[in-house]
């Protein structure tokens, strides 16, 4: 059953999927610091916040430290290394967790937690097209996520992954902008530099990798046998 052409596709959407989720997790633990170590700047909303300053220095080094995980998660699945889906789960699991915790304390102190909801949204909804993988059939039609897969899938996975998240970086300043505009200032461009060239490098990367010719397939490792 692995190598047929919809456990291919279903591949390449999960790794693009967790390469999406690992993108918002780091782009919102990130920033997450400009509250965290300036609560008081951003006006009388996030003001509220302050005397939880440390709550959310916290969040910003964990949700990073997740978002990392995110983009690991995506090279081993990519690489189809053994564990990778394991811990792919791992992290989304985390990642939805602390979202959650993050939502319901900033509900509490100001009333509304966007834009943490937007990233939680897109774990929760990874990590369901993760355990819909482990249907039996389906879990065989991508071959389990190991490694020899045929077809260029976690190549492909990674190429259109690096694609997507160079364009998100290059436009967070426009998407972004109605959830992080204070007093007339759009906070998504403070780092408008930074986001263009990280944007381009990850656009030139996939396009790299996609036009480069594809390696020769390995033997199957399924998730179960690697423990």
């Amino acid at each position: 059953m692995s190598g047929v052409w919809w456990g291919k596709t279903l591949r390449v959407i999960a790794i693009v999927f967790m390469a999406i989720t690992a993108f918002f997790t780091l782009a919102g633990g990130l920033g997450t610091s400009c509250v965290a170590f300036n609560p008081t700047g951003f006006g009388e909303d996030m003001s509220k916040l302050a005397p939880f300053q440390w709550l959310y220095i916290v969040f910003v080094v964990v949700t990073t430290a997740i978002g990392v995980m995110g983009a690991r998660a995506v090279f081993l699945l990519s690489k189809g290394r053994p564990n990778s889906y394991r811990y792919s789960v791992i992290a989304l699991v985390l990642g939805a967790a602390v979202g959650i915790v993050h939502i319901l304390v900033s509900r509490a102190l100001r009333g509304k937690s966007m834009p943490v909801d937007a990233v939680v949204y897109t774990t929760v909804l990874t990590l369901a097209i993760f355990l819909i993988l482990r249907i039996p059939r389906l879990w065989r039609g991508v071959g389990g996520m190991g490694a020899g897969f045929d077809g260029g899938a976690g190549k492909l996975g990674a190429a259109i992954s690096l694609l997507i998240c160079g364009a998100l970086s290059l436009t967070v300043h426009v998407w972004a902008a109605p959830s992080h505009t204070w007093g007339g200032t759009n906070w998504a461009a403070a780092f408008l530099v930074t986001s263009t060239m990280f944007g381009w490098g990850l656009l030139l990367a996939g396009a790299a990798l996609l036009l480069a010719p594809s390696g020769p397939a390995r033997e199957p490792v399924s998730d179960r046998a690697s423990a």
